[in-house]
């Protein structure tokens, strides 16, 4: 028999055509060769995207927060978990360390947590930190909670704003939504939730290590670094389903605040709130002693309403506020009707009460402290009575201007005076009336002024 070819072509009847050129062991040859190289580039696809899958490439978003939690915080916050949930991040980080703050400010954090579709993080860091009262709500809202060595969490006492003695009735019912707000949480992140709860009515604190054993947070990582590392793996119930982090390894995305959150968040500190609304009513006060000069005013208007934008972020008592209005018009007052200092008196009192009530909180964080409170009063005091001495001086002394002025100068007759003639005085010519006629070169005192008229008498 001859020699069989084939070359994959076929005729009009779909039969192949024996053609010359290639044998059936040389084509079969040929196409195992294609199909190990078809198979080569497979496997590589699938080993490029094992490795993007892996987490190798991952990327995690990092929060820091320092200080108290308020309107900026929460807003912050939110931002910045809904981005990394829109960018599709491995995991957004919180790394926390607070004193507490509002609660309202506190549970929109909160809720953010809970309805996030990216893993949530807290890390309660660096080694001295803490989550105190507000920290602790938010650090068991996060999927996964995790402390440094050396940190605390706890003593979560919700208190009134005058510190909750006044009405045991109000503060026993904001204890009891504070512990049932509490439970709910702990109770979906399976945390100990009888721990929370005596967190909340007993103010009781641990530290991580304890946290850890008692089940109110996940884990102790020594840096940000272990932290990713014992991350690595782990399993979250995310609104949308289970997931598996990937984070060794991953890529840090640090979140930066922007100008505008930084500047917000230091007018909405209570001292500089206060400053900012001392500053204000000094510069509209100096403008309107000095009509005319524009940048005392426009200073004070921009200070009075930043000042004002950072209290009502606070918790304000207008009773204080106030206060604090009425000293600076018992100020401008002593200018106008110089009291010889019993108003001064009544405005220094106004305004240290007022500024002593302004903010209505008990939380240290949240009240101006004492030092500057007391600096603002003192340097305002010390103005107003360096004011009001500089004004009763300037009522006892002579004037020396216009008709009033005139009376007692000595001056040089210049014409002829019988009875009126011309004298020089005070550096300038004067029509002047005397008793007795006077000849020019003779020195005379003033002694009256009628209708722009000197009465002058000759000096011996």
């Amino acid at each position: 028999m001859g020699t069989w070819y084939i070359c994959g072509r076929k005729d009009s009847f779909g039969q192949n055509v024996i053609d010359s050129g290639q044998t059936w062991g040389e084509f079969t040859g040929v196409g195992a060769m294609m199909k190990t190289k078809y198979l080569l580039g497979a496997v590589l696809v699938v080993t490029v995207l094992a490795v993007f899958s892996s987490g190798a490439l991952a990327s995690v978003d990092v929060l820091t927060w320092k200080g108290a939690i308020g309107p900026t915080t929460s807003r912050v916050i939110a931002d910045a978990v809904a981005e990394a949930e829109l960018q599709g991040r491995e995991a957004f980080i919180l790394r926390l360390d607070t004193p507490g703050g509002l609660v309202s400010s506190t549970r929109d954090i909160v809720q953010a947590f809970l309805n996030a579709d990216v893993p949530t993080v807290v890390y309660v860091s660096p080694s001295g930190a803490g989550a105190a009262s507000a920290g602790m709500y938010i650090t068991i809202s996060a999927q996964i909670a995790a402390m440094a060595p050396g940190t605390n969490i706890g003593a979560a006492h919700t208190v009134g704003p005058q510190g909750g003695i006044a009405d045991s009735v109000m503060n026993e019912k904001i204890e009891q939504d504070a512990a049932s707000y509490v439970r709910a949480i702990a109770g979906r992140r399976d945390r100990n939730i009888e721990w929370v709860q005596n967190a909340v009515l007993h103010s009781v604190s641990i530290t991580a290590t304890e946290a850890v054993d008692s089940n109110v947070v996940d884990l102790v990582a020594e840096s940000l670094d272990d932290l990713l590392a014992q991350l690595d793996g782990m399993v979250v119930n995310l609104p949308s389903g289970i997931d598996t982090l990937h984070t060794a390894g991953a890529d840090i995305n640090e979140i930066e605040l922007s100008w505008r959150d930084r500047f917000l968040k230091v007018i909405t500190s209570p001292e500089i709130a206060y400053i900012l609304l001392s500053l204000g009513g000094f510069g509209i006060m100096m403008e309107l002693y000095n009509p005319g000069t524009f940048v005392p005013g426009t200073i004070g208007a921009i200070s009075l309403i930043i000042g004002f934008y950072g209290l009502q972020r606070l918790p304000l008592n207008y009773a204080g506020l106030a206060l604090i209005g009425l000293a600076f018009v018992l100020f401008a007052l002593e200018i106008k009707v110089l009291s010889h200092g019993v108003l001064t008196i009544g405005g220094v009192v106004s305004m240290l009460m007022g500024s002593l009530m302004l903010i209505d909180s008990s939380e240290p964080y949240m009240r101006i402290s004492l030092s500057v409170i007391f600096a603002v009063v003192g340097t305002t005091a010390a103005f107003f009575i360096f004011a009001i001495g500089f004004a009763m001086r300037i009522h006892k002394k002579k004037p020396t201007t216009g008709d009033v002025g005139l009376v007692g100068q000595i001056g040089t007759v210049k014409e002829k005076i019988d009875p009126e003639g011309l004298i020089y005085v005070a550096g300038e010519y004067w029509r002047a009336r005397a008793e007795s006629p006077l000849t020019p070169g003779m020195s005379v005192k003033v002694t009256a002024v009628e209708n722009m008229i000197l009465r002058v008498d000759k000096i011996e």
